[in-house]
C-alpha cells in the first residue's frame, strides 16, 4: 500500500497526448492480455504504469500477466467513480486550448485500464463530473472521446456509466445566461449535508454577502446563515466505494491552483449552494477585490441590477444585460485584464468551500451524516493529476499552455496538492487551500505537514523529500495576475511576470 505522505511523480520533457480514442496503449505489456493495441507510441499510457509501478504496487508480480497494481487499493465488485476535470469544452483564444483545459481522454483511459483489472469483472466504473453549468456535456464527451472509451469498456462486459452530474445547463452569449434547460442530472439525486460549526466557514465574517454560481444570491445565502453551512453532493459520490479524482493541472484565478483539492467542486448536486466569493471590501471581510473605489462600487451596484433583470425577465433582461455588459467592458475593464468577483490571492471564501467538500467526501454517509473523523473511516479517494500539457496564468479557463510532462499520483489528496504546487515553483504554505488543508479540525483530510510529504520520481533528483528537492529543477508556472507575488517560491526565479497584473 501507497503511504499517505507519499507521492509519485513521472516527469518527461516534450511528452504529448495520443490523438484516437479509445487511446489504446502502443505496446502489449505482459498484464494488458490480448486487448487491442494503437499502432502509434501512447507516451501516456506508459507514463500511468510507470507511476504505478514507481509506487511499488504488487511489485512482486510487475512484468508479468499477473501484475495488477490496484489490487491493494480497490477490491472486486466495487464501485469507483472516475472524477476528471470536464469543466468547458472549449478554450476562448485556442481551438486546440482544451487539451489544457482538460483531462485528456488518454489519462482517464489508461487509469480506468488498471481500475477494470482490479474489479476483476465485477463491480461497476463511473466516470462522471459537473461542467460549470454553461458548459456542453455533449461536446465535452466527443471532444475527449469519453464515449468511447465508455463503449470499448462496455464491450469487454464491464458495467461502465457517463454521467453528467449537473441538474441544469445553460446557454450563455457574451457571458449573459440566455437560457437554462433541466437534465437528468445524477440518477442518484443529491445528499444534503450541514457541516455547521465544522465547516471552514464556521469563523468567517461573510455570511449573508456569499455569491454562488448563479445570479440569485439569496440562494446560496440561504444555505450558509445561521450557523447552518449545507452542501448537496451528488449521490454517486457518496455511494461510490472509492473516488479516483483525475484533475487538470492548472493556475486557478479564485484558488491559486488547481489539482484534487479543487476538482471536488464538480462532485456538487447544486452548485448555487457553494460560496465563491463574499461581497464587500476587504476592511468589511468581503473579497471581491482589493480597496475598491468609486467606480468599482458603481460597477458593483450595476451588475447586481443587471442580473436581477435578467432573472426577472426571461428575454428582454438577458438581451438588455449582454448590451450593458459590453458597454461595461469598455467602461470598467475586462475580467482577463482587471480584479474582480474573487479572483485574486485576497479571496477568502473558496478554499474555505472547497475543503468543506472534501470533508463531505471523505466522512459522508448517504443518510446525510457523517462518520466518526478517523484515518481508518475515510472515503479511498485517490488522485492521479494531468500535468502533461498543464495550464498557467489566467487559469482554469483561459490559461495559456504549460508543456509540463507531468503526472503526479497518490493516495491523499492534500499530499498530492502540495507536490503539484511545489513541482509549479510555488510554496504550498503560502496557497490557502493547501496551507490550511494540513490544519481541518474536527474532520481532518490529512496528518502531518506538506514538508514530511516523500516523493518517488522518475527523475533522481526528485526522489526525497518535498522540501529537499532543489527548487532549480522545479516547472515554475506563470501565476494568474491576480496572485503574481502571493504564492511564489521566495528562492525561485519567478516565471515571467503577466503584464496584465
Amino acid at each position: 500500500m501507497l503511504e499517505p505522505g507519499s507521492v509519485i511523480t513521472w516527469q518527461e520533457v516534450g511528452a504529448s497526448y495520443p490523438d484516437v480514442p479509445p487511446f489504446h496503449p502502443g505496446e502489449r505489456y505482459p498484464e494488458y492480455g490480448a486487448g487491442p493495441l494503437s499502432p502509434l507510441p501512447n507516451t501516456v499510457y506508459a507514463a500511468v504504469r510507470d507511476c504505478f509501478r514507481l509506487a511499488g504496487l504488487d511489485a512482486e508480480n510487475f512484468d508479468t500477466g499477473a501484475w495488477n497494481p490496484l489490487r491493494g487499493l480497490i477490491r472486486p465488485g466495487e464501485t469507483v467513480l472516475l472524477k476528471p476535470n470536464l469543466v468547458k469544452e472549449s478554450h476562448p483564444r485556442d481551438p486546440q486550448g482544451w487539451r489544457y483545459v482538460l483531462t485528456h481522454g488518454s489519462v482517464i483511459r489508461a487509469v480506468a485500464d488498471y481500475v477494470a483489472k482490479a474489479l476483476a469483472g465485477r463491480g461497476r466504473i463511473v466516470l462522471a463530473d459537473a461542467p460549470q453549468t454553461d458548459s456542453s456535456f455533449t461536446r465535452i464527451v466527443a471532444t475527449l472521446g469519453l464515449d468511447r472509451i465508455r463503449d470499448f469498456f462496455r464491450e469487454q462486459g464491464l458495467a461502465f456509466d457517463l454521467i453528467d452530474l449537473r441538474h441544469e445547463e445553460w446557454t450563455a452569449r457574451d457571458g449573459v445566461i440566455v437560457e437554462r434547460r433541466k437534465i437528468a442530472g445524477d440518477p442518484l439525486g443529491g445528499v444534503a449535508y450541514d457541516l455547521a460549526g465544522d465547516s471552514e466557514f464556521a469563523d468567517h465574517r461573510g455570511g449573508g454577502r456569499y455569491y454562488g454560481a448563479d445570479y440569485d444570491a439569496a440562494v446560496v445565502n440561504q444555505h450558509h446563515t445561521g450557523g447552518r453551512h449545507e452542501y448537496m453532493i451528488a449521490g454517486s459520490a457518496i455511494h461510490c466505494d472509492v473516488l479516483f479524482s483525475l484533475p487538470k493541472l492548472k493556475t486557478h484565478k479564485k484558488a491559486g491552483v488547481t489539482a484534487t483539492l479543487k476538482n471536488l467542486v464538480g462532485v456538487n448536486g447544486d452548485k448555487n449552494w457553494l460560496p465563491h466569493h463574499t461581497e464587500g471590501t476587504p476592511a468589511s471581510g468581503g473579497d471581491e477585490r482589493p480597496n475598491p473605489g468609486a467606480m468599482q462600487r458603481a460597477e458593483r451596484a450595476l451588475v447586481a441590477g443587471f442580473r436581477r433583470l435578467s432573472l426577472r425577465l426571461p428575454g428582454l433582461g438577458p438581451w438588455v444585460h449582454r448590451q450593458a455588459r459590453g458597454m461595461g467592458r469598455h467602461v470598467f475593464g475586462d475580467t482577463e485584464e482587471v480584479i474582480r468577483s474573487g479572483n485574486w490571492r485576497g479571496n477568502d471564501t473558496v478554499w474555505r468551500m472547497c475543503l468543506d467538500l472534501n470533508k463531505l467526501i471523505l466522512y459522508g454517509n448517504p443518510d446525510g451524516t457523517l462518520r466518526e473523523p478517523t484515518p481508518e473511516n475515510r472515503k479511498r479517494h485517490y488522485s492521479l493529476v494531468d500535468g502533461i500539457i498543464a495550464g498557467e496564468g489566467s487559469g482554469p479557463l483561459n490559461p495559456d499552455p504549460k508543456p509540463a510532462g507531468l503526472l503526479v499520483f497518490g493516495v491523499n489528496a492534500v499530499s498530492v496538492d502540495a507536490t503539484c504546487a511545489y513541482l509549479m515553483g510555488f510554496d504550498p504554505a503560502k496557497i490557502p487551500i493547501i496551507r490550511q488543508a494540513f490544519h481541518c479540525r474536527t474532520y481532518p483530510l490529512t496528518e502531518g505537514d506538506w514538508t514530511d510529504v516523500q516523493v518517488v520520481s522518475n527523475r533522481p533528483e526528485w526522489t526525497r523529500r518535498l522540501p529537499e528537492i532543489d527548487v532549480s529543477s522545479t516547472i515554475p508556472f506563470r501565476p494568474h495576475f491576480g496572485w503574481t507575488g502571493a504564492l511564489e517560491r521566495d528562492d525561485l526565479p519567478r516565471a515571467t511576470a503577466d503584464a496584465r497584473g
